[in-house]
């Protein structure tokens, strides 16, 4: 099975949920952070400032975009059927493969600003130049924010219709041998919780 494009590119956008809120923070001045609390004398006095970014709009869209792509990720995830049975002979948990996602997050140590149109534009390609090779490679899977979720990657041995095999398998929490029901999404096995 192939893993659609629409739900690749949510998975994909999901894990850059923590790079939305670095951005997010460095968007705010500094002045914004030696403001007294927001008391409710304050507040009637209208002396409040409840958005504190330079660049709101672009602030708050890519919060709430990547935390929607998080959320449908998870729904995704569950709603995948597993029409397979697999027996799982030996497995051992491998590291997610974080330098995929490491690049961006130095970029946004590194200038990207939204107030810089031309570095955002930039950076935007650089995503999206990354999510294509994300996709065609079958490696969307490859996510740290699946973590979250308690997802785990493991390199496994099977047998699947008496075959054996050495595969990469996705799995909800810890892999144990025996049976396991499971769908094929690119080059993982993703295992029934």
């Amino acid at each position: 099975m192939q893993f659609r494009l629409i739900s690749a590119l949510f998975v994909f956008i999901g894990s850059y949920l923590p790079l939305a809120i670095i951005l997010a923070i460095q968007d705010i001045p500094w002045s914004w952070w030696s403001l007294s609390p927001c008391t409710p004398e304050a507040y009637h006095q209208s002396k409040c400032q409840f958005i504190p970014f330079e660049s709101p709009e672009i602030s708050i869209i890519f919060i709430i975009v990547s935390l929607s792509s998080v959320v449908f990720s998870h729904f995704t995830f569950a709603k995948i059927s597993h029409p397979y049975q697999i027996e799982v002979l030996a497995s051992k948990p491998i590291p997610n493969e974080l330098i995929n996602y490491t690049f961006p997050y130095v970029v946004s140590f590194m200038g990207v600003s939204y107030l810089e149109p031309q570095k955002l534009i930039g950076f935007g390609v650089f995503l999206l130049w990354m999510f294509a090779i994300t996709y065609k490679s079958g490696q969307v899977l490859m996510n740290p924010l699946l973590l979250i979720f308690k997802w785990r990657l493991y390199d496994a041995s099977i047998k699947i219709n008496n075959n054996q095999r050495d595969v990469r398998i996705l799995r909800r929490g810890n892999l144990t041998p025996g049976i396991h029901m499971s769908q094929t999404i690119q080059d993982f096995y993703i295992l029934k919780d």
